[in-house]
């Protein structure tokens, strides 16, 4: 007699298998909560008086993923990278000539949310978070040789230290928080400098400007809110997919 198969039996297995997977367990949460008070911090510090310093280099650093991702979609779409720039009051510039502009303008501020979402999606895991430091890592090598000013060079290796030394105190332990706070920095000044300069328009040229220029289509601010929700999408997967992959490991 053949087997009879109860496919809501099957059904519920599946949905229970699902809930599950998505649950976040006592660790993902204790991560969640981190991320949090990471988001707290950063904004509370961001326009103190004095202790907004505390995180002015990483606010370097950002602006300096920022403007790796323009010379990385440069070079990609053929261009010569001439240099790229940081200066103090936390600007920077990639001089670069020839590549495609409709894809090296917004690459700058989706790459580097981009390059946030999967350091928060690897803040999940002490593995994935080793491997993406030695990421980071070797894309701070690639923009210190592009580096054209002191302060530039500076903080590329300062970090390039920083993470070193996070490798050589307990096993690399202390990775994880490093990687999470860099990657929840990049994507919170992204959307912030997507909001200040593309969307409220604070300053007269922005990527979002030229971009606009260029396609002849679209208002700056379009495109602007248009990024603007691709990067709380990077976000938002980064965290649901740290949930999802990592639910098993410890």
């Amino acid at each position: 007699m053949p087997a009879i198969h109860d496919s809501s039996l099957v059904e519920r297995d599946i949905g229970e298998e699902i809930h599950t997977r998505i649950t976040p367990t006592e660790k993902e949460i204790r991560t969640l909560i981190i991320i949090g008070i990471y988001i707290v911090v950063i904004m509370v510090l961001w326009r103190m008086p004095i202790l907004k310093y505390i995180l002015y280099p990483f606010k370097l650093l950002t602006v300096g993923l920022h403007e790796w991702s323009h010379a990385a979609a440069g070079c990609c779409t053929g261009a010569k990278i001439e240099g790229i720039e940081l200066d103090p009051d936390e600007g920077g510039v990639t001089r670069m000539r020839g590549g495609i502009q409709c894809c090296t303008l917004p690459a700058g501020y989706l790459g580097s949310s981009l390059i946030g979402a999967i350091l928060v999606f690897c803040g999940f895991n002490v593995t994935a978070s080793k491997v993406a430091s030695i990421v980071l890592g070797v894309l701070l090598i690639i923009l210190l040789f592009w580096a054209k000013n002191w302060l530039t060079r500076g903080i590329t290796v300062f970090f390039v230290i920083v993470i070193v030394a996070l490798w050589l105190i307990k096993n690399g332990e202390g990775l994880v928080y490093f990687v999470l706070f860099v990657g929840v920095m990049s994507c919170l000044y992204s959307l912030w400098d997507i909001m200040d300069d593309l969307v409220f328009r604070k300053v007269n040229e922005s990527d979002a400007s030229q971009f606009a220029k260029l396609c002849g289509c679209c208002p700056s601010q379009c495109w602007g809110v248009i990024w603007l929700f691709i990067s709380f999408i990077f976000l938002g997967a980064a965290i649901i997919l740290g949930i999802i992959v990592f639910h098993d490991t410890n």
